[in-house]
C-alpha cells in the first residue's frame, strides 16, 4: 500500500509485512470500483500524540488558533480542503491503494470552540457525500502549556530576537479509527495480517500528515509575528 499525499512520500511496505508486491497509484489513475461483501467491516486504531512550540504566550496562540478561517486551508495543503458551515472543514487526504484495492478518503472535521482551555477536532458528516466503504472516526484535543521564556532557553536565547515572557507548548493528542468494507478477494487474506498492517499503516499515515501540518502551522504563526522557527520539539 503506498500513498501520494502531501510530498508524495511512500509508506515503507516492506516494514508492513503485506507478503504481496504493490505500486504507488497515480494521482490520474481511475479508482476501480469492486464489489463489497456483507462481511462485517474491519476496523483500525491510532493513537498519537505530540506537541509543538510557539515563541508566543497563550493569548497569542489561542487569538491565531481561534482565527482557523485564515490559516487552516493554506497549511493543510496540498491536501483539498473544502469550508464546511463556520468551523467545519472537508479535507481530501490522498489516495492510497494495494492489491488492487484503492481508497481516497474524503472526511469532514470540525474545530470546535476552546471549552475550558481544551480544543478539540471532531469527524463531521460532509454534506452530499457518501464514503464508499469506509467509515473514519477521529477525535482529537489540544491544550496550552505556558512555560517562562528563560526556563524554556535553558541556553543563551536568540540573537537579536525579542521573545515574549513565556513560551507556550501546545499539547495534543489523537484517537482515530477507520472502518474499510474489504472487497472479497482482500479478505481472503488472514485476518491478523490485514489487522496488525492496516494499524500500522495508519500509524504511519497519521504521523506523517500531523508532522507535517505541525510544521507548516509553526512556520505561519511564526513568520505573521516576525518570529524564528523554534526548534524541534523536545517531546516527539
Amino acid at each position: 500500500m503506498h500513498s501520494q499525499f502531501s510530498e508524495n512520500q511512500p509508506i515503507d511496505l516492506e516494514q508492513a509485512h503485506w507478503h504481496a508486491r504493490s505500486s504507488c497509484v497515480d494521482t490520474d489513475t481511475v479508482v476501480t470500483q469492486v464489489p463489497y461483501s456483507s462481511v462485517e467491516p474491519t476496523r483500525f486504531y491510532s493513537h498519537f500524540q505530540d506537541c509543538m512550540e510557539m515563541y508566543a504566550d497563550a493569548k497569542q496562540v489561542t487569538a491565531y488558533l481561534d482565527a482557523h478561517q485564515n490559516w487552516f486551508s493554506r497549511c493543510a495543503q496540498p491536501m483539498k480542503v473544502e469550508p464546511i458551515g463556520t468551523n467545519g472543514y472537508a479535507l481530501i487526504v490522498g489516495r492510497f491503494g494495494a492489491l488492487g484495492y484503492e481508497i481516497e478518503p474524503k472526511i469532514g472535521l470540525e474545530l470546535l470552540p476552546p471549552d475550558n482551555g481544551v480544543y478539540r477536532i471532531q469527524t463531521i458528516p460532509v454534506p452530499d457525500y457518501v464514503a464508499p466503504g469506509y467509515e473514519v472516526d477521529f477525535q482529537a484535543s489540544q491544550t496550552f502549556v505556558e512555560v517562562p521564556t528563560s526556563d524554556y532557553f535553558q541556553e543563551q536565547q536568540p540573537d537579536g530576537i525579542e521573545l515574549p515572557s513565556a513560551i507556550t507548548r501546545v499539547e495534543w493528542k489523537l484517537d482515530l479509527s477507520v472502518a474499510l468494507q474489504f472487497p472479497k478477494f482482500i479478505q481472503r487474506l488472514p485476518q491478523s495480517l490485514i489487522q496488525n498492517t492496516g494499524d500500522r499503516l495508519l500509524c504511519q499515515v497519521v504521523r506523517q500528515v500531523s508532522r507535517r501540518l505541525t510544521y507548516k502551522v509553526q512556520e505561519d504563526f511564526h513568520t505573521s509575528l516576525g518570529l524564528p522557527m523554534p526548534k524541534k520539539s523536545k517531546k516527539r
